[in-house]
């Protein structure tokens, strides 16, 4: 409880006290199942939301949610405030948010892919090395292109691309396989089967609304329903460990303030670490030591401080030991290593006592004004003011429902992105595809038609050359036939000439022969005409015409030459 500006946690001999000053310096809450972690833990965060510093719970019990009502007076809880002197203590109830990944319990926690980053998300699915490193393409894709990565289909459809156009983005990233971005798309749907579609996207937690203080001053305790959620341990952790880095990023720096301004408490912290790949595990202990400075403090809590590792445990300045049990070798050794983390008391063996230790009794070392540890004292832890246990359902649903909150996270918000930006660039490849192939296709059929066109002219003109040809071989024979028959007639014409002429000169030959006869028969016969005179004319007459047509063929062959 919260008593002379300190939280009065503890009582031994004396009164134990957590400062407000060295609250941020972090703190450890261990122990076996059963031992009182969780009242431990209750009464730290009522001392905090009194002093007026929000805290943040994971109820993975269901127990929690009694933080919001008074405690119930019992028999038992009046000899525990009479034993521990508590004058003044009454019940009441607190300032609480219920928050609830799965909206069932409280408002809506989403957180958008972006800002889960692909390290976390990586570990979140459960991938490989290799897969990771596909994934931190694919945001960086998205964020040199300015697609913003909200929901799951956003993501969905990044990876999509990314495969589709993986030989151009290997050139440019690295290799990156269609197995790889199959194997990471295969993780997504067992993802949403399990429901985690409802973690991711819009309106995103605003981590400062987790940082908020009631009306009279008192801290919200912000509890988140963690039932469900546990049964992931995995997405369980991953979430808490991005709401502390969501913290880290966001807050300024401050220093060392007279109180913090936000507790973290991390239930079932061994979670956080089991089956981490190393790199992650670094950036846990980053936040971790460098948080402190924005005026967080973060308790982790689990079973045995051998559950987280040396680095981080180095940080964690606070703690409040519950009873451990050493029934194997391995546990001799964690009750043993827990002992040495102690500032010794010699009042007591510390190993020994871990061992001892009741129901509600712990060792407890807390930092003093100088930041150093108070040797350790074993001492009961005080009784909460709140109801152990769950609160009313309708009381739960009550304080939702009225809740300035319940507006700004209820109904989710779908805007444009990478998703709608990609479908929207796909339809217009598609559109552009389609218009390409129907012009891919006109212009095929233009240089088919342009292609039979000059088939047909180079047909055309191969038949008008035909015919052409054909018309002026006919031409030629024609001409060549008329030449002929011009030079025959020529021919035939001079041979009629020739014949005439030879008629002619035969007729002359003829005419002449006759005359000349006459004239020499005439002469032979005096001119007389009896028949002795008659016969000697005949006679001379067939020599005369003999030697005429001997004189004439002469003459003629003379005139024409040897030719018929």
């Amino acid at each position: 409880m919260y008593s002379e500006e300190k939280i009065w946690l503890a009582q031994s001999d004396k009164n134990l006290f957590l400062l407000p000053q060295m609250a941020n310096r972090h703190g450890l809450i261990a122990g076996a199942t059963g031992t009182g972690k969780t009242v431990t833990m209750k009464v730290m965060a009522e001392s905090f939301s009194d002093m007026g510093v929000p805290v943040f719970l994971a109820d993975i019990k269901g127990d929690l949610s009694g933080m919001c009502v008074p405690g119930v007076d019992s028999e038992d809880m009046r000899a525990r405030i009479e034993r521990f002197g508590l004058e003044g203590f009454e019940y009441r109830g607190y300032p609480t948010r219920f928050w609830d990944i799965f909206g069932e319990v409280g408002h809506p926690v989403r957180v958008t892919v972006s800002e889960m980053g692909p390290t976390l998300l990586g570990r979140l699915l459960n991938l490989t090395e290799i897969q990771t490193g596909v994934l931190n393409i694919a945001f960086k894709i998205a964020d040199e292109h300015g697609l913003l990565l909200l929901d799951l289909k956003d993501l969905r459809a990044m990876l999509q691309f990314v495969g589709e156009n993986r030989a151009e983005f290997t050139t440019m990233y690295g290799n990156v396989s269609a197995a790889s971005v199959g194997a990471i798309q295969r993780a997504l749907l067992a993802f949403e089967a399990e429901g985690g579609e409802l973690f991711f996207g819009e309106p995103e937690l605003d981590i400062r609304d987790w940082m908020r203080t009631g009306p009279n001053g008192r801290g919200f305790i912000n509890i988140l329903s963690s039932q469900r959620l546990i049964q992931s341990p995995k997405v369980y952790s991953t979430f808490l460990l991005w709401m502390l880095t969501e913290l880290y990023e966001k807050l300024p720096e401050v220093g060392d303030l007279p109180k913090p301004r936000m507790i973290y408490f991390f239930d079932e912290a061994h979670l956080l670490f089991n089956d981490a790949p190393k790199a992650l595990v670094q950036k846990i202990i980053q936040v971790v030591k460098l948080i402190r400075s924005k005026g967080v403090g973060v308790y982790f809590i689990t079973q045995s401080p051998s559950d987280i590792p040396n680095e981080v445990l180095a940080q964690l300045s606070n703690r409040v030991q519950h009873a451990l049990r050493a029934y194997t070798p391995a546990e001799q050794k964690a009750v043993r290593a827990a002992a040495k983390a102690f500032r010794v008391n010699p009042g007591f063996d510390t190993e020994t006592a871990l061992t001892e230790l009741g129901v509600g009794e712990a060792l407890v070392s807390f930092l003093d004004e100088e930041g150093v540890p108070v040797p350790v004292e074993r001492a009961f832890i005080l009784p909460p003011q709140s109801k152990m246990g769950q609160a009313d359902a309708d009381k739960i649903r009550t304080i939702i429902a009225t809740d300035e909150f319940d507006l700004k996270y209820r109904e989710s918000v779908d805007r444009e992105s990478a998703y709608e930006v990609l479908i929207r660039a796909n339809e217009e490849l598609e559109r552009r595809r389609i218009e390409e192939a129907e012009a891919e296709a006109a212009e095929k059929q233009r240089l088919k038609e342009e292609a039979e066109a000059e088939r047909q002219r180079l047909k055309e003109e191969a038949a008008a050359a035909k015919a052409a040809e054909k018309e002026a071989a006919a031409a030629e024979k024609a001409a060549a036939k008329e030449a002929a028959a011009a030079e025959k007639a020529a021919q035939k014409e001079a041979e009629k000439k020739k014949a005439t002429a030879k008629k002619a000169a035969t007729v002359a030959a003829s005419s002449i022969a006759t005359a000349v006869g006459r004239n020499v028969i005439n002469a032979v016969t005096g001119g007389k005409t009896t028949s002795a005179a008659t016969i000697a004319k005949r006679a001379a007459t067939n020599a005369l015409t003999s030697v005429m047509r001997s004189g004439s063929s002469s003459i003629i062959r003379g005139l024409f030459g040897n030719k018929k």
